[in-house]
């Protein structure tokens, strides 16, 4: 008998068990038995048996696969939801298909439409901007979507989003009780929803202490490594700029510190950093005095459950929205 030819049928006999059995296994339904199971994968594994995922999706509608769109693919936190997204669907008999809009809004609506054409069950966004003016398209397909981090403002779906005012209020809070009363502000565009909660948690520090807010320290632009290195390399050539600085996240934090490195320690030695998004190399960045921690694991893992629940059928009708608290991590500076 050739691979090609073995059936679900020719696994049952091998197993001596059903073919429902055999079904149950290949769907990873948790209610069979892990000797049985064990059995199954092992005339399976003889056997050479290969699923046709073609075939069974255009029977039961499904692929059991979901779709993960976000703007940039090298950054930790991008990837590390991905992961944890990925263990919990894996978990479920789901598979993961990742995709990057880079950035750009236009290359966004792109890639959801192709999702959608490739018959993903569900597609999990990590969105770019602002705009949602072509996700009512996206609604012929009938394919639920999840937010994730941030969200399309006007457009009803699920999402999984962090406390980012409370959390930036924390971190600038913080960096006020240690004395610092100038402190500057280095955002991302304010259309992006984490941009503007981000902001508005420093602006309510700021005047929850009575301090000013220097409008003229305040940058906003696409939070990237190559914006924080512009910005503070603009903001040092000002003798009368703050050493004290909010930082909307870890691509701008890198940016800012590499440029102070590159600057030497005469200017550079007062600067202090608090920032969002605490990663494992944190501690390395010299400047940074506190970090502000996403759950990032629970996160992903959160926004896999939603998705599927949502492409079962299972779970209210309206859509949920999750909101996780951050943690505020202190860091030893090192002059």
């Amino acid at each position: 008998m050739s691979k090609a030819t073995v059936t679900i049928r020719h696994v049952a006999e091998r197993a001596k068990v059903s073919t429902a059995t055999v079904s149950r296994v290949l769907n990873n339904n948790p209610c069979v038995r892990q000797r049985t199971r064990q059995t199954v994968l092992e005339a399976i594994d003889s056997l050479g048996y290969k699923l046709n995922v073609v075939a069974r999706s255009l029977k039961t509608s499904r692929t059991n696969t979901i779709g993960v769109l976000a703007p940039d693919l090298s950054g930790d936190f991008f990837m590390f939801i991905a992961e944890s997204m990925n263990r919990e669907l894996a978990r479920r008999g789901y598979s993961l298909v990742v995709g990057t809009s880079q950035s750009s809004e236009e290359e966004e609506a792109k890639q959801v439409r192709h999702l959608a054409e490739r018959l993903v069950d569900g597609i999990v966004l990590i969105p770019v901007g602002g705009s949602n003016a072509y996700l009512p398209q996206i609604s012929d397909f009938n394919i639920p979507i999840v937010f994730v981090d941030r969200i399309l403002k006007g457009y009803r779906a699920d999402k999984v989003l962090v406390d980012n005012e409370e959390g930036a209020c924390k971190a600038v809070s913080a960096l006020i009780g240690e004395g610092h009363h100038r402190i500057g502000y280095l955002g991302g565009n304010p259309e992006v929803t984490t941009a503007e909660e981000r902001y508005k948690g420093y602006c309510r520090a700021m005047k929850e202490a009575g301090l000013e807010i220097e409008q003229k320290y305040v940058r906003f632009g696409n939070p990237t490594l190559p914006f924080g290195y512009r910005a503070m390399e603009d903001i040092i050539k000002d003798p009368y700029s703050p050493n004290t600085w909010f930082i909307v996240n870890i691509f701008t934090h890198l940016g800012a510190t590499n440029y102070l490195i590159s600057e030497g320690e005469e200017r550079t030695r007062q600067i202090t950093f608090a920032s969002f998004d605490e990663m494992p190399y944190s501690p390395l960045l010299r400047y940074c005095r506190y970090a502000v921690q996403q759950p990032i694991a629970e996160m992903g893992k959160a926004a896999a459950n939603l998705i599927i629940d949502r492409i079962e059928g299972i779970g209210p009708p309206e859509p949920q929205t999750l909101r996780f608290k951050t943690r505020l991590i202190q860091h030893k500076l090192v002059r």
